[in-house]
C-alpha cells in the first residue's frame, strides 16, 4: 500500500499544562497526513471542493501508545486502509524519530455534495479518484 510520511516539529501551543501533545492536535496532524497523502496520490483537495463535493469524517478514533513533547521530531504516517467506491478509511501512526510508536488512529470518510450533503460515489462521479485509491491500497 502507498504510504505518506510527514515530519511534524511539535510546537510549544499543541501541548497542554501536562507538557505533552493535546489530544485534540493529532486530529489536525492526521488531517496533515491525509491531505499529503491526497496530493501523493495526484489530487489537491482544493481542487476536489471546487467540483462541489467535501469529505467531512464520520468517524474517528485515536489510541495513545506514550507521550509526544514540545520540541519532538515525529512522523505522521498515513494510508488508505479501506475504501469500497463510496466510504474511506485512512489509517495513521504518529511515530517518534528512533521509530517507537506514540500514536495509531483511523479516521472514516464519506465523499459528498456541498451544498446538500448527500453522498455520492467515487466510483462513478470521480473515476482517476477511485482509481488512484485503489492503486493506493494495492501498491507494495
Amino acid at each position: 500500500m502507498k504510504i505518506n510520511e510527514l515530519p511534524i516539529k511539535v510546537r510549544y501551543q499543541e501541548t497542554d499544562m501536562m507538557g505533552v501533545v493535546y489530544h485534540a492536535n493529532y486530529l489536525v496532524w492526521f488531517e496533515m497526513g491525509r491531505t499529503s497523502l491526497i496530493e501523493d496520490l495526484g489530487f489537491k483537495y482544493h481542487e476536489i471542493e471546487k467540483k462541489g463535493v467535501v469529505s467531512p469524517v464520520v468517524d474517528a478514533s485515536v489510541s495513545f501508545k506514550q507521550p509526544v513533547r514540545y520540541g519532538d521530531d515525529v512522523y505522521v504516517k498515513t494510508w488508505v486502509e479501506d475504501y469500497d467506491g463510496l466510504r474511506i478509511t485512512y489509517g495513521y501512526q504518529v511515530y517518534h524519530a528512533d521509530g517507537k510508536v506514540a500514536v495509531e488512529g483511523e479516521t472514516k470518510h464519506v465523499i459528498v455534495k456541498k451544498e446538500s450533503f448527500r453522498p455520492v460515489s467515487i466510483r462513478r462521479s470521480f473515476p482517476e479518484w477511485h482509481e488512484a485509491y485503489v492503486h493506493a491500497m494495492e501498491e507494495q
